[in-house]
């Protein structure tokens, strides 16, 4: 029972840190594009060198 009394500040300190590693994502912009990143790999923009 006495484990009880560790567990649980230890656990809501680590889930306040992911929520502020959340926030932070969130302000620092890291979540505003995600669907460019997945289609910029189809298009085929590098240059040939023409050494077919």
């Amino acid at each position: 029972m006495s484990v009880l009394i560790l567990m649980i500040p230890m656990a809501l300190l680590m889930g306040l840190g992911f929520l502020a590693a959340f926030l932070y994502g969130v302000n620092d912009g890291q979540f505003d594009d995600v669907e460019t990143p997945a289609h910029r790999i189809l298009k085929n923009e590098t240059p040939s060198s023409g050494k077919d």
